[in-house]
């Protein structure tokens, strides 16, 4: 069971972490998601935010991430927490939520709900933000699927967001690229998945500027 805690002493690092980025007037990204974008199961060197800001270095990017992601996190954690990790508010935030939700087989319209009031906190202080998509197990039905799988389309209308469809699109599902849960990306499947989504990443970047 996760602690209550973990999110709050989360919470406390990224506030004081944005607050000294934004005293050296760097650009920060937020990364606000689970267990995709905290690098479970991996080198710290190996995780997302790692290769991202490796990617965003050599791109000669003065911008810093903040990964307020948790492992296992549901929309329902995220949108119970976004208040306090927005305190100290970042330039832009890249959003990955609703793996678990799926997961779990918790309702699509839940979600979607979940995830629209996130997008609202985020686009009512003003900041751009790069929703991460995620597709359902097939397995759980069609209306599911279709349901789940057309959420992130829509909310990213809604919102005015850039959406990169699917976080594993990159992979698909290449068993190589894969830990051996078969749901979390490897090293490499990670570099793949940072190399399709940059470009994205520098169009985020633009909308700060």
């Amino acid at each position: 069971m996760k602690s209550a805690l973990v999110p709050k002493l989360l919470t406390l690092f990224v506030t004081f972490w944005l607050a000294t980025a934004a005293a050296a007037a760097e650009r920060t990204v937020l990364l606000y998601g689970d267990s995709l974008l905290a690098g479970y199961g991996l080198a710290t060197a190996d995780g997302f935010e790692a290769q991202l800001q490796a990617a965003l270095d050599a791109a000669g990017l003065d911008v810093r991430l903040v990964n307020a992601s948790v492992s296992g996190d549901t929309t329902a954690d995220g949108r119970e927490r976004l208040d306090w990790t927005l305190g100290e508010p970042p330039d832009a935030v890249i959003l990955g939520l609703g793996a678990n939700d799926m997961l779990r087989a918790l309702p699509p319209a839940a979600a979607e709900a979940n995830l629209d009031a996130m997008l609202a906190t985020i686009r009512a202080a003003d900041l751009p933000v790069l929703l991460l998509g995620m597709l359902a197990d097939r397995g759980l039905g069609a209306d599911y699927v279709q349901a789940f799988d057309g959420l992130y389309p829509r909310l990213a209308a809604r919102h005015d967001a850039l959406l990169y469809p699917f976080y594993l699109q990159a992979i698909g599902l290449a068993p190589e690229f894969y830990q051996a849960d078969r749901q979390h990306p490897n090293a490499e499947g990670v570099r793949r998945i940072v190399a399709d989504l940059l470009p994205l990443v520098k169009t985020l970047l633009a909308q700060v500027d």
